[in-house]
């Protein structure tokens, strides 16, 4: 089976807009890029809780796919009518052969290797090599494959610092990555929490598949208690409304370690942790930084 691809340039208002008229009128799947993406007009899209941000791009491209046999241009048209525009837009159609879908995706994520003993391996791969410490984990809907710079900074801040029966909390855990790196590095109690039930349950999940033993709950949730090691990678937004809570989960001589910092909002978390924790730069990468500090006793 073929399908047809259907691209239509337009601008910021209307591309959203366009997009679902382009699904109520049959389109299989709809989506939003940049028209200029590969050249110097292209223009990234980043944002965080509450910053303010707006969305898309002047030169939007939506894309939508269609059934091999659909009416292109009557469906296009449709489209246009519900959107108001005055006449139908340009568009090019091109044909997307079959293909297996499934073993292309994989052929995207190969093993990922952290440091000489740690690698990050999808369950469709052998590991590289069967003396390290292997953390199996597949690409899916919560944030942690390994492959982002806050999560490597993370997994090798854990390798240096977590001791064996430490206890840890990894705060807004995503797929549960940090905790279970921590759990087969010898941790003890290991918890983690984060608002995203999806994610809760990739937690779990994961966990399950690397056979240790780690608890997910929800942020909501009080934990309770203090404990040796707190991780955080989420935001800086985020990161800075929760300083009093996060500070509170480490125990007195305990550490912390934030992350999804970029560079030059590092010495403003800093400042916001100084009352309760003395922070600095672990280490950075690629534009991005790890910071970590030791609660005093």
């Amino acid at each position: 089976m073929a399908w047809l691809s259907v691209a239509i340039e337009t601008d910021c208002a209307r591309a959203e807009a366009l997009a679902d008229a382009l699904m109520e009128a049959g389109a299989l799947s709809a989506s939003i890029e940049d028209a200029a993406a590969g050249t110097a007009e292209e223009k990234p899209q980043f944002g965080e809780p509450g910053s303010v941000t707006t969305p898309g791009w002047d030169r939007s491209r939506v894309v939508a796919l269609l059934d091999e046999d659909a009416d292109v241009a009557a469906l296009i048209d449709s489209a246009a009518q519900a959107v108001g525009l005055a006449q139908t837009p340009a568009y090019k159609v091109d044909s997307v052969a079959e293909q297996d879908w499934v073993r292309l995706t994989q052929a995207q994520f190969e093993p990922i290797r952290v440091s000489e003993r740690l690698w990050i391996v999808p369950s469709w791969h052998a590991a590289p090599d069967p003396e390290a410490i292997v953390l199996v984990l597949d690409p899916g809907m919560a944030f942690g494959t390994g492959s982002h710079p806050t999560t490597r900074l993370c997994l090798e801040w854990i390798e240096r610092e977590v001791k064996p029966g430490d206890s840890l909390l990894d705060y807004g855990c995503g797929s549960g990555i940090l905790a279970i790196a921590a759990a087969r590095l010898g941790a003890g109690e290991v918890q983690g929490v984060d608002i995203d039930p999806q994610a809760l349950d990739a937690a779990r999940d994961n966990a399950e598949r690397n056979a240790v033993t780690a608890h997910f709950h929800a942020a909501s949730q009080h934990v309770g208690r203090t404990f040796d090691i707190v991780v955080a990678n989420i935001l800086a937004n985020p990161l800075r409304a929760l300083a009093p809570a996060l500070a509170g989960f480490v125990r007195p001589g305990g550490k912390l370690a934030l992350s999804g910092i970029l560079a030059e909002q590092a010495e403003e978390l800093i400042a916001c942790y100084a009352p309760w924790i003395a922070l600095a730069v672990a280490d950075t990468r690629e534009g991005w930084v790890c910071l970590s500090g030791t609660r005093a006793e």
